[in-house]
């Protein structure tokens, strides 16, 4: 029997998680010599590419010395942190890949703090070694003075390490003699990560992780923990709330590279698909049928942050869209709910409206884009912080907020983040750059990215992650610009916006359709003002001189999805259709 070795690979984003992944599929020849493969290999979904970051956990498995290696990619977003909870469970081992310049970030914290608690040994492997300014002694020092604090054991912290660049396709014991293959990191993997253990017994799965064939419906996945699984065999589903249904395994998947190759049996530690089982959900144990015992359940973070999901009403509802009543957006909302384990969904007094629950704007903003791209219309409310009460205080979620920026623009992001209740911990210059470290209430992170980024030409990177409910601090600011709101429907005209750019930003250009009650930009004042952009110069027979000056207006300023949802207060919507993006007041009324 081939031994199997299951390892999830974890890291912050953009640390090199999935970069590694392709290097040790090249390595293991997974591809022709002359097949077309491109980067990112793992990174399939449309939204993942455009945005260079990882979102969903994915598997692929590799050969090696005769060892069956099953590798978990995961995301490295602290608001996808629910996808790194969830797939922990499959892992034998970790790899904890940490930059050599940027050292431990808050990320790192967060995935290393779930694999100590499930009793994971990791490998820490210190990439981009080849950046300049880097230091990779640091980054390892700071590693266990990391893993110290969250008090993991003796064993875990005699952990092995390896220096390199996935980029550069090397790795080393020495970060200074670099090799000419990443072989000694598979070589480490092989040693020190555990054998899946053999437990035999009566057959245990806990089902981690869902996948979907148009063919055979869902798919669940899981890791056999205890006995071995037969096709064709009678099994027990234990739910969640300890209900079991007898049910049957119809076909039985391993995953072989990139795909799933179909067996009939599978051995325990190993992590397969199983197709024909109805109605499980994540966190479900599939047992034997005659003597069934459940597995602990998937312990997920509580979400910080929600929205309120509502259709489309506005004068322009299903001109673009192909799904647009509440029944469509519900039905779409239950079957996230079944893979989006950090999701969770609540009813509202209205039949056209529910409150959507998650881990931040982010999260919540790939969700709605995935809706918009499927061709759905909905309607977004401004995002909220869920407010607790712990022993009769209301307490709201604390974040460790770690801005990376210029050193000359260090004063810009103290100031906003202090105005934001932000409270500095700590400064460290790293070569030119400053990192600054603030614990923030969540509300205070609403909205200051773009604010950062406008006020430091793009230069700051943000980070956060949630530590703690503190009391409730009053008085946080919110946006001190009122609305330009549109007071008539029909076609914007470039002369009404030239004669009212005095009075702020637009946010559409000349010759859109625009309804009333549609935001069409900022005002320079804090309060709303209404005016008519469909108002055309009267024509007449008479010139005069300098009348006549060409219309000069500034470009509009195009929102981002997530800057929309962050930019909208109380009273106003975002507007999402599969070809457009508008603002809107909740409820018009022309003065």
């Amino acid at each position: 029997m081939t031994k199997v070795k299951n390892i999830a690979i974890i890291a912050h984003v953009d640390h090199g998680k999935t970069t590694l992944v392709d290097k040790i599929l090249h390595y293991c020849q997974l591809f022709r010599s002359n097949q077309e493969t491109g980067e990112l290999i793992l990174d399939s979904n449309d939204l993942e590419r455009e945005r260079g970051i990882t979102i969903l956990s994915k598997n692929v498995s590799v050969n090696y010395k005769e060892v069956k290696i099953n590798i978990i990619d995961t995301p490295g977003h602290a608001d996808f942190g629910g996808e790194v909870e969830r797939v922990l469970n499959m892992a034998d081992g970790v790899l904890l890949l940490v930059d050599a310049f940027e050292g431990p970030m808050p990320q790192t914290r967060f995935v290393l703090q779930k694999a100590l608690e499930i009793g994971l040994k990791p490998i820490v492997v210190v990439n981009k070694v080849d950046k300049p300014n880097c230091d990779p002694e640091s980054a390892h020092e700071a590693i266990f003075d990391l893993m110290f604090n969250l008090d993991a054991s003796e064993e875990q912290l005699d952990f092995p390490c390896v220096y390199g660049s996935a980029k550069q396709n090397w790795m080393s014991y020495d970060w200074e003699v670099p090799t000419d293959s990443i072989e000694p990191l598979l070589d480490m993997v092989i040693k020190y990560v555990p054998e899946a253990s053999k437990n035999p017994g009566a057959p245990q799965m806990l089902i981690t992780s869902l996948d979907y064939s148009s063919y055979t419906g869902r798919m669940a996945i899981g890791r056999v923990h205890r006995g071995i699984i037969h096709e064709n065999m009678p099994v027990c589903l234990i739910k969640s709330d300890n209900s079991q249904i007898k049910t049957k395994i119809k076909e039985l998947y391993v995953f072989e590279g990139l795909g799933k190759i179909r067996v009939k049996q599978v051995n325990v530690g190993e992590i397969c698909a199983i197709n024909g089982i109805e109605g499980f959900e994540i966190g479900d144990t599939i047992a034997d049928i005659e003597n069934p015992e459940a597995l602990p359940p998937i312990n997920i973070d509580e979400p910080t942050m929600s929205m309120i999901f509502t259709i489309n009403d506005s004068p322009f509802f299903g001109k673009e869209g192909k799904y647009v009543t509440s029944r469509h957006l519900r039905d779409r909302l239950e079957k996230e709910l079944e893979k989006n384990l950090a999701l969770k969904m609540e009813l509202t007094d209205s039949a056209d409206t529910f409150r959507v629950f998650g881990r931040g704007v982010l999260h919540l903003s790939v969700l709605i884009e995935t809706m918009r791209r499927e061709g759905y219309e909905l309607q977004i409310g401004n995002p909220e912080v869920i407010i607790k009460e712990i022993n009769g205080v209301q307490c709201e979620p604390i974040e460790e907020l770690i801005i990376d920026l210029p050193e000359t623009m260090s004063g810009t992001a103290v100031e906003m983040a202090t105005l934001r209740k932000g409270e500095l911990l700590n400064m460290i210059p790293k070569g030119d750059r400053m990192i600054l470290t603030f614990n923030i209430p969540s509300r205070g992170l609403i909205g200051l990215r773009n604010s950062l980024l406008t006020s430091t030409s793009g230069e700051a990177i943000m980070n956060h992650r949630f530590i703690e409910f503190q009391p409730l601090k009053p008085n946080l600011p919110r946006r001190t610009n009122g609305s330009l709101v549109s007071m008539e429907q029909g076609m914007s005209i470039a002369y009404s916006i030239d004669r009212l750019q005095d009075r702020g930003r637009f946010f559409i250009e000349p010759g859109e359709q625009i309804y009333a009650g549609q935001i069409c930009g900022e005002h320079t004042r804090g309060s709303d003002l209404d005016v008519n952009l469909t108002k055309a110069k009267k024509q007449t027979n008479v010139r005069a001189a300098g009348t006549d000056d060409k219309v000069r207006i500034a470009p509009a300023i195009k929102l981002s999805l997530e800057e929309a949802l962050e930019y909208i207060q109380s009273d106003e919507l975002v507007e999402i259709t599969p070809k457009s993006l508008r603002l809107r007041k909740i409820n018009f009324k022309k003065n």
